[in-house]
């Protein structure tokens, strides 16, 4: 296979049981580099759970996950981190530690006795405090920090691992508005590949691909607006929806309404 035909991230058949429920059945997915590829359902559809099994914090039942064109499950822990970043939907960190030294954590899987944390390390740090809009907050404490500045800090440590995939479990909720916008449109910008799991459709129709997420199958892969119609929103997310063009810049933007 060639370089450029690996995929960053590939399943295939992936599958997961909770005891006799079936969580997770039969996903194919291979994100395109640099892509970023949402991830939509409804609750309990299975989104943070496929996150987890890519990231190889859990194990599958069934299927395989490849980083890179490596099987996910023969690959050490180091090497993964070195790779892809996850931040989780209620991560968390030490609530005594500063700031700048919470992201600066994000370098560990590249640290070693021969390779302390030098001078480029502290520009890679720095970066991605600026990459999350978090470079104000360096000298505060973890604990003084509202949920939303906690969310910024906890990309800001995945940016800093300076991985080839990114995955964002739902990275805008405890976001106001003004910065979910500026995030999203900061991870598009970044040179990773990002796969993120997206509660607001509109939201979501600014990623590159859609997938949809229904009783732990996947139902609809493509551009948002081939997936996100009006016969699959009623289908798997139970609500009418329709197109419209917003007079400001003509985008499309989905409206709701109760079946």
């Amino acid at each position: 296979m060639s370089p450029a035909a690996i995929a960053p991230l590939a399943c295939h058949d992936l599958g997961l049981r909770l005891g006799s429920r079936e969580v997770l059945r039969g996903i194919d997915l291979r994100l395109v580099p640099g892509e970023t590829l949402g991830i939509v359902g409804p609750n309990g559809s299975g989104k943070s759970t496929l996150l987890k099994l890519l990231a190889g914090l859990r194990r599958p039942d069934s299927g395989s996950v490849h980083l890179l064109g490596e099987a996910l499950a023969q690959l050490p822990r180091r090497r993964i981190a070195q790779c892809l970043a996850l931040v989780e939907q209620q991560a968390d960190t030490l609530d005594a530690i500063r700031v700048y030294d919470a992201v600066a954590l994000g370098r560990t899987p590249w640290l070693s006795a021969l390779a302390p944390f030098g001078k480029a390390d502290h520009a890679i740090v720095e970066q991605a405090l600026a990459d999350a809009d978090a470079s104000h907050l360096r000298e505060r404490v973890w604990r003084e920090l509202s949920g939303g500045e906690r969310q910024r800090v906890h990309i800001a440590r995945a940016l800093a691992q300076r991985p080839q995939v990114l995955l964002l479990d739902e990275p805008t909720n405890h976001l106001d508005i003004q910065h979910q916008l500026a995030l999203l449109r900061q991870v598009q910008a970044l040179p990773v590949t990002t796969l993120v799991a997206l509660h607001d459709l509109n939201q979501a129709l600014t990623c590159d691909r859609l997938a949809v997420l229904d009783q732990g199958r996947l139902v609809a892969l493509g551009t948002p607006e081939q997936v996100l119609t009006p016969q699959r929103l009623l289908s798997t997310f139970g609500v009418h929806a329709h197109y419209l063009a917003d007079p400001f810049d003509g985008a499309r933007v989905l409206r709701f309404r109760s079946p």
